[in-house]
Protein backbone atom coordinates (compact mmCIF):
# COMPACT_ATOMS: atom_id res chain seq x y z
CA UNK A 1 0.00 0.00 0.00
CA UNK A 2 1.49 3.33 -0.95
CA UNK A 3 0.22 6.89 0.72
CA UNK A 4 0.38 9.89 -0.53
CA UNK A 5 -1.29 13.54 1.43
CA UNK A 6 -2.26 16.72 -0.33
CA UNK A 7 -2.07 19.50 1.90
CA UNK A 8 -3.32 22.80 0.73
CA UNK A 9 -2.25 25.08 3.31
CA UNK A 10 -5.25 27.38 4.60
CA UNK A 11 -7.47 26.28 2.19
CA UNK A 12 -10.34 25.61 4.37
CA UNK A 13 -12.75 28.68 4.67
CA UNK A 14 -15.69 30.45 6.06
CA UNK A 15 -19.53 30.89 4.43
CA UNK A 16 -18.66 33.92 1.91
CA UNK A 17 -21.42 36.26 1.16
CA UNK A 18 -20.65 37.17 -2.07
CA UNK A 19 -20.06 33.24 -3.20
CA UNK A 20 -24.28 32.85 -2.19
CA UNK A 21 -22.83 31.75 1.41
CA UNK A 22 -20.60 29.01 0.50
CA UNK A 23 -17.15 28.49 1.10
CA UNK A 24 -14.11 28.44 -1.23
CA UNK A 25 -13.94 24.97 -1.37
CA UNK A 26 -17.23 24.84 -1.90
CA UNK A 27 -17.59 27.35 -4.61
CA UNK A 28 -14.92 26.20 -6.47
CA UNK A 29 -15.08 23.82 -9.48
CA UNK A 30 -13.46 21.08 -8.02
CA UNK A 31 -14.57 17.68 -10.51
CA UNK A 32 -11.57 15.44 -9.23
CA UNK A 33 -12.35 16.32 -5.23
CA UNK A 34 -16.31 15.96 -6.19
CA UNK A 35 -15.48 12.29 -7.82
CA UNK A 36 -13.06 11.06 -5.51
CA UNK A 37 -15.26 12.00 -2.17
CA UNK A 38 -18.24 9.86 -3.49
CA UNK A 39 -15.39 7.02 -3.12
CA UNK A 40 -13.99 8.25 0.55
CA UNK A 41 -14.86 9.01 4.05
CA UNK A 42 -14.90 12.70 4.94
CA UNK A 43 -15.11 14.51 8.11
CA UNK A 44 -12.89 17.20 10.37
CA UNK A 45 -9.94 17.01 12.14
CA UNK A 46 -8.96 19.89 15.06
CA UNK A 47 -5.35 20.13 13.93
CA UNK A 48 -4.99 23.49 16.53
CA UNK A 49 -4.36 21.92 20.18
CA UNK A 50 -6.22 24.14 22.38
CA UNK A 51 -4.42 26.86 23.34
CA UNK A 52 -1.85 27.05 20.73
CA UNK A 53 -1.65 29.59 17.73
CA UNK A 54 -2.81 28.48 14.38
CA UNK A 55 0.06 28.42 12.33
CA UNK A 56 1.18 25.74 9.45
CA UNK A 57 3.91 25.37 11.89
CA UNK A 58 2.00 23.46 14.56
CA UNK A 59 -0.67 22.53 11.86
CA UNK A 60 1.28 20.66 9.67
CA UNK A 61 3.37 19.33 12.58
CA UNK A 62 -0.11 17.87 13.65
CA UNK A 63 -1.36 16.88 10.43
CA UNK A 64 2.33 14.13 10.61
CA UNK A 65 1.31 12.85 13.37
CA UNK A 66 3.91 15.02 15.65
CA UNK A 67 1.49 16.20 18.91
CA UNK A 68 2.89 20.14 19.14
CA UNK A 69 2.44 20.14 22.84
CA UNK A 70 5.46 17.30 22.77
CA UNK A 71 7.28 18.50 19.80
CA UNK A 72 7.14 22.31 19.02
CA UNK A 73 9.51 24.51 19.98
CA UNK A 74 9.18 27.33 17.96
CA UNK A 75 8.87 28.02 13.93
CA UNK A 76 11.92 29.21 12.68
CA UNK A 77 13.78 26.76 14.13
CA UNK A 78 12.65 24.55 11.24
CA UNK A 79 12.89 26.56 9.03
CA UNK A 80 16.58 26.99 10.16
CA UNK A 81 16.93 23.10 9.71
CA UNK A 82 16.25 23.23 6.29
CA UNK A 83 18.50 25.78 5.31
CA UNK A 84 20.64 24.15 6.74
CA UNK A 85 21.95 26.42 9.64
CA UNK A 86 23.68 23.92 12.17
CA UNK A 87 21.75 25.22 15.69
CA UNK A 88 23.38 25.35 18.89
CA UNK A 89 21.25 24.45 22.01
CA UNK A 90 21.66 28.29 23.02
CA UNK A 91 20.64 29.82 19.77
CA UNK A 92 16.93 31.30 19.47
CA UNK A 93 15.99 31.02 15.36
CA UNK A 94 13.61 33.91 14.72
CA UNK A 95 11.80 34.30 11.25
CA UNK A 96 12.71 36.97 9.12
CA UNK A 97 10.22 38.38 6.84
CA UNK A 98 10.99 41.16 4.48
CA UNK A 99 7.85 43.12 4.29
CA UNK A 100 6.51 46.12 2.80
CA UNK A 101 5.66 48.96 5.31
CA UNK A 102 4.40 52.35 4.01
CA UNK A 103 6.43 54.41 1.96
CA UNK A 104 5.66 57.67 3.86
CA UNK A 105 7.30 60.45 6.31
CA UNK A 106 5.63 59.01 9.17
CA UNK A 107 8.03 57.76 12.28
CA UNK A 108 9.00 53.99 11.67
CA UNK A 109 6.46 53.62 14.48
CA UNK A 110 3.35 55.11 13.08
CA UNK A 111 3.87 53.28 9.61
CA UNK A 112 1.62 50.33 8.37
CA UNK A 113 2.05 47.09 6.92
CA UNK A 114 0.68 46.46 3.72
CA UNK A 115 2.02 43.45 2.34
CA UNK A 116 3.42 40.55 4.28
CA UNK A 117 5.34 39.23 1.12
CA UNK A 118 6.04 42.17 -0.70
CA UNK A 119 4.34 41.00 -4.13
CA UNK A 120 5.74 36.87 -3.43
CA UNK A 121 9.29 38.71 -3.99
CA UNK A 122 11.73 36.47 -5.63
CA UNK A 123 14.29 34.67 -3.76
CA UNK A 124 16.87 36.17 -6.22
CA UNK A 125 15.39 39.53 -5.13
CA UNK A 126 15.22 38.96 -1.39
CA UNK A 127 18.77 37.68 -1.14
CA UNK A 128 20.56 41.18 -2.46
CA UNK A 129 18.30 42.65 0.12
CA UNK A 130 19.03 40.48 2.98
CA UNK A 131 23.09 40.76 1.68
CA UNK A 132 22.68 45.00 2.18
CA UNK A 133 20.99 43.93 6.08
CA UNK A 134 23.60 41.57 6.95
CA UNK A 135 26.37 44.21 5.74
CA UNK A 136 24.48 47.07 7.74
CA UNK A 137 23.15 44.92 10.97
CA UNK A 138 24.87 41.99 11.41
CA UNK A 139 27.36 41.04 14.36
CA UNK A 140 28.84 38.43 16.48
CA UNK A 141 25.47 38.11 17.90
CA UNK A 142 23.11 38.04 15.72
CA UNK A 143 23.49 36.33 11.88
CA UNK A 144 21.11 36.68 9.26
CA UNK A 145 20.68 33.47 6.15
CA UNK A 146 18.49 33.63 3.51
CA UNK A 147 15.65 31.58 3.12
CA UNK A 148 13.08 31.64 0.28
CA UNK A 149 11.12 34.41 -1.46
CA UNK A 150 10.23 36.51 1.56
CA UNK A 151 10.91 33.98 4.39
CA UNK A 152 14.14 34.34 5.27
CA UNK A 153 15.83 33.57 9.20
CA UNK A 154 17.77 35.63 12.14
CA UNK A 155 20.15 33.25 14.38
CA UNK A 156 20.47 35.08 18.21
CA UNK A 157 23.45 33.44 19.83
CA UNK A 158 22.18 33.38 23.54
CA UNK A 159 19.06 35.07 22.98
CA UNK A 160 15.82 34.71 24.28
CA UNK A 161 12.37 33.62 23.09
CA UNK A 162 10.57 36.36 23.02
CA UNK A 163 7.15 36.82 22.21
CA UNK A 164 6.23 38.91 18.81
CA UNK A 165 4.05 39.46 15.96
CA UNK A 166 3.68 37.44 12.63
CA UNK A 167 3.08 40.02 10.61
CA UNK A 168 0.35 38.54 8.36
CA UNK A 169 -1.61 39.15 11.38
CA UNK A 170 -1.52 43.00 11.03
CA UNK A 171 -2.38 43.79 7.33
CA UNK A 172 -3.87 46.90 7.07
CA UNK A 173 -2.36 47.94 10.97
CA UNK A 174 -0.27 50.75 12.39
CA UNK A 175 2.84 48.69 13.63
CA UNK A 176 4.04 50.61 16.60
CA UNK A 177 1.97 48.02 19.27
CA UNK A 178 2.91 45.33 17.43
CA UNK A 179 6.73 45.99 17.66
CA UNK A 180 9.51 43.67 19.38
CA UNK A 181 9.56 44.97 23.24
CA UNK A 182 13.14 43.67 22.98
CA UNK A 183 15.27 46.52 22.49
CA UNK A 184 17.65 45.36 19.63
CA UNK A 185 15.28 43.35 17.66
CA UNK A 186 13.30 46.52 17.30
CA UNK A 187 15.94 49.06 16.49
CA UNK A 188 17.34 46.19 13.92
CA UNK A 189 13.73 46.47 12.38
CA UNK A 190 14.19 50.71 12.27
CA UNK A 191 17.22 50.25 10.84
CA UNK A 192 16.67 47.94 7.98
CA UNK A 193 13.65 50.39 6.73
CA UNK A 194 16.66 53.05 6.68
CA UNK A 195 18.55 50.35 4.88
CA UNK A 196 16.23 48.96 2.28
CA UNK A 197 13.48 51.65 1.28
CA UNK A 198 15.80 53.47 -1.37
CA UNK A 199 18.11 50.59 -1.72
CA UNK A 200 18.25 50.83 -5.98
CA UNK A 201 16.49 47.29 -6.26
CA UNK A 202 13.27 48.60 -4.71
CA UNK A 203 13.47 51.61 -6.61
CA UNK A 204 13.19 49.26 -9.85
CA UNK A 205 10.36 47.35 -7.97
CA UNK A 206 8.68 50.00 -7.68
CA UNK A 207 9.10 51.43 -11.05
CA UNK A 208 7.22 47.56 -12.11
CA UNK A 209 4.29 47.90 -10.09
CA UNK A 210 6.21 45.89 -7.52
CA UNK A 211 5.47 46.32 -3.54
CA UNK A 212 9.25 47.57 -2.09
CA UNK A 213 10.29 45.01 0.20
CA UNK A 214 11.78 48.34 2.44
CA UNK A 215 11.59 46.29 5.85
CA UNK A 216 12.54 43.14 7.76
CA UNK A 217 10.10 41.96 10.32
CA UNK A 218 11.01 39.23 13.15
CA UNK A 219 8.57 36.47 14.69
CA UNK A 220 8.42 32.98 15.50
CA UNK A 221 11.59 32.83 18.05
CA UNK A 222 11.81 29.33 19.15
CA UNK A 223 15.16 26.78 20.28
CA UNK A 224 16.33 23.82 18.23
CA UNK A 225 13.54 21.73 17.42
CA UNK A 226 13.88 18.03 18.29
CA UNK A 227 12.04 15.93 16.30
CA UNK A 228 11.27 11.83 16.12
CA UNK A 229 12.24 9.43 12.67
CA UNK A 230 9.08 9.57 10.79
CA UNK A 231 10.46 6.36 9.02
CA UNK A 232 10.83 4.61 12.44
CA UNK A 233 7.83 6.07 13.96
CA UNK A 234 5.14 5.12 10.92
CA UNK A 235 7.48 2.41 9.68
CA UNK A 236 7.00 4.55 6.12
CA UNK A 237 9.78 5.68 4.24
CA UNK A 238 8.56 9.30 3.41
CA UNK A 239 9.26 12.34 0.92
CA UNK A 240 8.10 16.09 1.62
CA UNK A 241 7.34 17.70 -1.86
CA UNK A 242 6.71 21.49 -0.78
CA UNK A 243 8.23 24.94 -1.87
CA UNK A 244 8.68 26.46 1.95
CA UNK A 245 11.24 26.21 3.98
CA UNK A 246 9.27 25.34 6.91
CA UNK A 247 7.60 22.11 5.43
CA UNK A 248 11.51 20.73 3.92
CA UNK A 249 12.68 21.98 7.73
CA UNK A 250 10.03 19.36 9.58
CA UNK A 251 11.31 17.07 7.00
CA UNK A 252 14.84 17.29 7.59
CA UNK A 253 13.95 16.99 11.46
CA UNK A 254 11.80 13.80 10.71
CA UNK A 255 14.70 12.31 8.66
CA UNK A 256 12.20 12.33 5.95
CA UNK A 257 13.95 13.19 2.13
CA UNK A 258 12.95 16.54 0.72
CA UNK A 259 12.40 16.20 -3.40
CA UNK A 260 12.59 20.06 -4.78
CA UNK A 261 11.06 20.43 -7.96
CA UNK A 262 12.10 22.89 -10.34
CA UNK A 263 9.47 25.91 -11.13
CA UNK A 264 7.77 25.27 -7.20
CA UNK A 265 8.00 28.72 -5.81
CA UNK A 266 4.83 28.57 -2.99
CA UNK A 267 3.35 30.88 -5.22
CA UNK A 268 -0.18 30.70 -7.33
CA UNK A 269 1.40 29.64 -10.23
CA UNK A 270 3.92 27.29 -8.94
CA UNK A 271 4.84 24.08 -10.88
CA UNK A 272 1.46 21.88 -9.34
CA UNK A 273 1.79 19.29 -11.72
CA UNK A 274 5.31 18.79 -11.52
CA UNK A 275 5.00 18.11 -7.63
CA UNK A 276 2.24 15.87 -8.02
CA UNK A 277 4.24 13.66 -10.51
CA UNK A 278 7.76 13.98 -8.26
CA UNK A 279 5.06 12.12 -5.77
CA UNK A 280 3.65 9.40 -7.98
CA UNK A 281 7.50 8.92 -9.21
CA UNK A 282 8.50 8.78 -5.63
CA UNK A 283 5.93 6.36 -5.01
CA UNK A 284 5.95 3.66 -8.09
CA UNK A 285 9.57 4.16 -9.05
CA UNK A 286 12.07 4.95 -5.81
CA UNK A 287 10.94 2.83 -3.13
CA UNK A 288 9.26 5.03 -0.91
CA UNK A 289 6.30 4.15 1.42
CA UNK A 290 4.58 8.13 1.78
CA UNK A 291 4.81 11.46 0.27
CA UNK A 292 3.61 14.32 1.60
CA UNK A 293 2.60 17.25 -0.48
CA UNK A 294 2.57 20.81 0.40
CA UNK A 295 0.97 23.75 -2.03
CA UNK A 296 0.98 26.91 -0.14
CA UNK A 297 -0.91 28.78 -2.95
CA UNK A 298 -4.62 28.75 -1.02
CA UNK A 299 -3.14 30.09 2.55
CA UNK A 300 -0.94 33.07 0.35
CA UNK A 301 -4.08 34.02 -1.71
CA UNK A 302 -6.13 33.67 1.85
CA UNK A 303 -3.70 36.25 3.19
CA UNK A 304 -4.19 38.67 0.50
CA UNK A 305 -8.00 38.27 0.54
CA UNK A 306 -8.04 37.91 -2.99
CA UNK A 307 -11.60 35.30 -3.52
CA UNK A 308 -11.01 35.44 -7.04
CA UNK A 309 -7.13 34.11 -6.70
CA UNK A 310 -8.19 31.85 -3.76
CA UNK A 311 -10.78 29.87 -5.52
CA UNK A 312 -7.81 29.79 -8.73
CA UNK A 313 -5.56 28.15 -6.01
CA UNK A 314 -7.94 25.31 -4.67
CA UNK A 315 -9.17 24.32 -8.50
CA UNK A 316 -5.49 24.50 -9.88
CA UNK A 317 -4.84 21.88 -6.20
CA UNK A 318 -7.77 20.05 -7.88
CA UNK A 319 -6.80 19.68 -11.83
CA UNK A 320 -3.60 19.54 -11.48
CA UNK A 321 -2.11 18.10 -8.25
CA UNK A 322 -5.19 15.89 -7.23
CA UNK A 323 -5.95 14.83 -10.43
CA UNK A 324 -2.38 14.06 -11.42
CA UNK A 325 -2.04 11.78 -8.51
CA UNK A 326 -5.12 9.78 -8.47
CA UNK A 327 -4.59 8.82 -12.09
CA UNK A 328 -0.76 8.54 -12.25
CA UNK A 329 -1.19 5.96 -9.09
CA UNK A 330 -4.16 4.23 -10.56
CA UNK A 331 -2.24 3.76 -14.15
CA UNK A 332 0.51 2.05 -12.17
CA UNK A 333 -2.08 -0.19 -10.89
CA UNK A 334 -0.61 0.35 -7.12
CA UNK A 335 -2.93 -0.12 -4.34
CA UNK A 336 -2.89 3.45 -2.26
CA UNK A 337 -4.43 5.87 0.16
CA UNK A 338 -4.17 9.30 -0.82
CA UNK A 339 -6.05 12.12 2.06
CA UNK A 340 -6.84 15.56 1.06
CA UNK A 341 -6.63 18.18 3.61
CA UNK A 342 -5.76 21.56 4.59
CA UNK A 343 -3.42 21.98 8.08
CA UNK A 344 -5.89 25.07 9.01
CA UNK A 345 -7.91 27.76 7.82
CA UNK A 346 -7.20 31.17 6.09
CA UNK A 347 -10.26 32.77 6.07
CA UNK A 348 -10.74 35.68 3.51
CA UNK A 349 -12.86 37.40 6.14
CA UNK A 350 -9.78 38.00 8.53
CA UNK A 351 -6.66 37.14 6.31
CA UNK A 352 -4.95 35.55 9.03
CA UNK A 353 -5.45 31.12 10.46
CA UNK A 354 -7.85 30.66 12.54
CA UNK A 355 -8.33 27.13 14.82
CA UNK A 356 -11.30 26.16 14.09
CA UNK A 357 -11.43 22.08 12.28
CA UNK A 358 -10.62 21.35 8.85
CA UNK A 359 -12.26 18.70 6.39
CA UNK A 360 -10.83 15.88 5.44
CA UNK A 361 -11.18 13.19 3.08
CA UNK A 362 -9.11 10.01 3.04
CA UNK A 363 -9.57 7.38 -0.09
CA UNK A 364 -8.83 3.93 -0.35
CA UNK A 365 -8.32 2.19 -3.63
CA UNK A 366 -8.77 -1.16 -2.56
CA UNK A 367 -11.74 -0.17 -0.58
CA UNK A 368 -13.88 2.49 -2.64
CA UNK A 369 -16.95 3.61 -0.42
CA UNK A 370 -20.66 4.91 -1.72
CA UNK A 371 -21.34 8.52 -0.53
CA UNK A 372 -23.16 11.27 -1.40
CA UNK A 373 -20.93 13.77 0.22
CA UNK A 374 -18.59 16.43 -1.76
CA UNK A 375 -15.74 17.49 -0.12
CA UNK A 376 -15.79 20.52 1.67
CA UNK A 377 -16.27 22.07 5.43
CA UNK A 378 -20.10 22.18 6.02
CA UNK A 379 -20.86 18.36 4.43
CA UNK A 380 -17.54 17.53 6.64
CA UNK A 381 -19.23 18.55 10.02
CA UNK A 382 -22.56 16.41 8.54
CA UNK A 383 -20.74 13.37 8.29
CA UNK A 384 -20.47 13.10 12.41
CA UNK A 385 -16.67 12.34 11.56
CA UNK A 386 -14.22 14.20 13.64
CA UNK A 387 -10.71 13.56 15.12
CA UNK A 388 -10.68 15.91 17.92
CA UNK A 389 -6.77 15.67 18.12
CA UNK A 390 -5.17 16.45 15.18
CA UNK A 391 -2.08 14.47 15.83
CA UNK A 392 -4.14 11.29 15.71
CA UNK A 393 -5.19 11.68 12.05
CA UNK A 394 -2.02 9.97 10.89
CA UNK A 395 -3.20 6.91 12.65
CA UNK A 396 -6.33 6.60 11.31
CA UNK A 397 -4.25 7.29 7.72
CA UNK A 398 -2.41 4.79 8.33
CA UNK A 399 -5.15 2.26 9.51
CA UNK A 400 -2.99 1.82 13.34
Amino acid sequence: MKYVIVLGDGMADEPIETLGGKTIIEAADTPNMDMISKKAEIGLVHTIPEGMKPGSDTANLSVLGYDPEKYYSGRSPLEALSIGVDMKSTDIAIRCNIVTLSDDDLPYEEKTITDHSSSEISTEDAAVLIEAVKKGLENDIFKFYVGTSYRHLLIWDKGEVVELTPPHDILGKTIGEYLPKQKELREMMKKSYEILNNHPLNEERAKKGLNKANSVWFWGAGTKPALDSFEKKNNKKGVMISAVDLLKGIAVGAEMTNINVEGADATLHTNYEGKANAAVKALTEDGYDFAYIHVEAPDEMGHQGSIENKLKAVEYLDKKVIKTVYEGLKNAGVDFRMAVLPDHPTPIRCRTHTSTPVPYMIYDSTNEMESSHNYNEREGKESGNYIANGHEFINKFFEK
